[in-house]
């Protein structure tokens, strides 16, 4: 059995940072990541190569994107080396100050004052910029943004994208030669299925980059099934198998300390798992907790051929509609029409029964309209997709029921909606500016089932174990050297894309350990 002295499992944006970090101070470390290594030529050319964009290990299909389905939610979520970067849309947003007031770890610190100078330095590694070109997409935001007056609220987010010059490669632009060569960006829209020009600043490229040169290990195509605790209480064996194999062939090794930075579809559903066995003295709050921004995904296709919604990066542009919530565009290149398959007409309601109804009544009205979005020649260059997102709060429960299956349940609050009404109204004037019909994901309407990229929870930070599973400092309550690091210790609704947050709060907890 080899050793270490710190075992990370995953490598998104917790993992990573903790790679780094420990690597620069002296620490011996290997990061578990169940997902492959991707280059930039492998990546889907669209996101009709199911193989390559998808994650479904059953049907050998090993990409950078999962699709997990619950009672009351569907979540994305990414895999690979370097995590939801591979698959996020780059967009790093400071949030409000309700995010750093409220929460279970709230009265723990004063998160603000403590996370800026952290915020800083994530923007800086993750080579933070403002987005400097609108596009269709962008462009009518703006107009709507002028039709309801707040035309002042519009704004181009910081991204996680080398601009440059288009096409032309360059040495390391960002880490004074250290890191590796870049291309700038050509506003291909492909951010979301993986960028094939060496544009996006994922984490291959900074935080496990620069970890690897100082003698990080990563291990790919392996998923860690079992963490045990030694007899001396000093240390942990950590259990992986081939993820991506048929034969699952077991490795062992021994560490000192563990990370668990898979996410909330991979932490969550391994720590409930190892409670029962291995890890018995985790907080009875393991699951709890679990968030999404309350968002709205709502495709837009533009109907006569006229606007080109395809061209820029994965989100250019942020609109904040009021106090508590904000509009954002997202696109995919062009030929990459693939959620078309998966969508059906707008309507509004909770009965399942009567938006079917209403689809066949909205069909009737307008059956030219309808046949022309479903069937114009390229979806994704004539559709932009409204991500409207909240900072108020519902919350979920993930547990394991009685025959062993991870499941959700609502647990404080109203459950997360499929229908938000300021969603409704600014998709209708958004479509009315480009002449466009407003469709979502079939398990909305028919299910009542929203979706989200953003989940958030389940090993929150709170005082001891009655509020939380961690600390504020990352530790897990019952056990030494083993800490959570990823979307599961956010305690709060950050109501934005949560990444830079996460990156920070990693930097902070990576702080507060000392040079081996």
């Amino acid at each position: 059995m080899k050793e270490y002295d710190y075992i990370i499992i995953g490598s998104g944006f917790g993992g990573s940072v903790s790679a780094l970090r420990l690597s620069q101070k002296g620490y011996n470390v290997l990061v578990i990541e169940k997902g492959k290594w991707f280059k930039a030529k492998d990546f889907p050319k669209s996101n009709w190569n199911l193989n390559k964009w998808l994650w479904a290990p059953k049907l050998r299909w090993h990409g950078i994107m999962k699709m997990s389905f619950f009672r009351h939610i569907s979540i994305i979520s990414g895999v690979g080396v370097g995590g939801g970067s591979l698959v996020y849309a780059n967009t790093l947003p400071i949030p409000k100050k309700t995010f750093f007031n409220s929460g279970s770890w709230n009265n723990l610190a004063d998160w603000e004052t403590e996370l800026k100078p952290h915020y800083k330095t994530a923007l800086e590694m993750l080579g933070a910029t403002k987005n400097p070109l609108l596009f269709d997409g962008d462009k009518a935001l703006k107009t709507l943004a002028k039709e309801i007056d707040r035309e002042h609220e519009f704004d181009t987010p910081n991204v996680a994208v080398y601009f440059g010059e288009p096409k032309v490669k360059v040495a390391d632009p960002y880490f004074k030669g250290k890191g590796p060569e870049r291309v700038g960006c050509h506003f291909c829209g492909g951010c979301m299925t993986g960028c094939r020009h060496n544009s996006k600043n994922t984490l291959d490229k900074n935080y496990l980059y620069l970890a690897q040169n100082l003698g990080a290990e990563i291990l790919a195509e392996h998923e860690v099934f079992d963490v045990v605790e030694n007899k001396n209480k000093d240390g942990y064996i950590v259990s992986a198998k081939k993820s991506t194999s048929i034969f699952k062939k077991k490795i062992y090794f021994k560490t000192k300390g563990v990370i668990f930075s898979g996410g909330v579809m991979g932490t969550i559903k391994l720590l409930l798992k190892l409670k029962k066995q291995s890890l018995p003295l985790i907080s009875n709050q393991l699951g709890e907790d679990i968030r999404t921004n309350n968002e709205s995904l709502i495709s837009v296709t533009n109907l006569d051929g006229k606007k080109n919604l395809s061209k820029g990066v994965a989100i250019g542009s942020i609109l904040h509609t009021d106090e508590d919530s904000h509009l954002e565009i997202c696109r995919y290149s062009s030929g990459s029409g693939f959620w078309k398959t998966t969508h059906l007409p707008y309507v509004s309601g909770k009965i399942p029964i009567l938006n079917i109804l209403k689809m066949f009544v909205s069909f009737f009205k307008r059956p030219i309209s309808f046949f022309k979005m479903y069937f114009v020649k390229d979806w994704a260059k004539s559709t932009a997709t409204l991500l409207f997102m909240q900072t108020l709060d519902s919350k979920l429960t993930f547990k394991k029921n009685k025959i062993g299956v991870f499941s959700s349940r609502v647990s404080e609050g109203k459950k997360p909606r499929t229908f938000i009404p300021r969603a409704e109204e600014l998709s209708k004037k958004y479509a009315k500016i480009i002449n466009g019909n407003a469709s979502v994901f079939a398990l909305e309407p028919l299910a009542g089932i929203p979706s989200t990229a953003h989940i958030l929870g389940g090993a929150v930070m709170g005082k001891d174990t009655n509020e939380g599973v961690i600390d504020k400092n990352n530790l897990v309550f019952g056990y030494k050297n083993l800490l959570i690091i990823d979307g599961s210790m956010i305690s709060a609704n950050p109501g934005v894309n949560p990444s830079l947050s996460i990156t920070a709060i990693a930097e902070n907890a990576m702080s507060k350990i000392k040079n081996k």
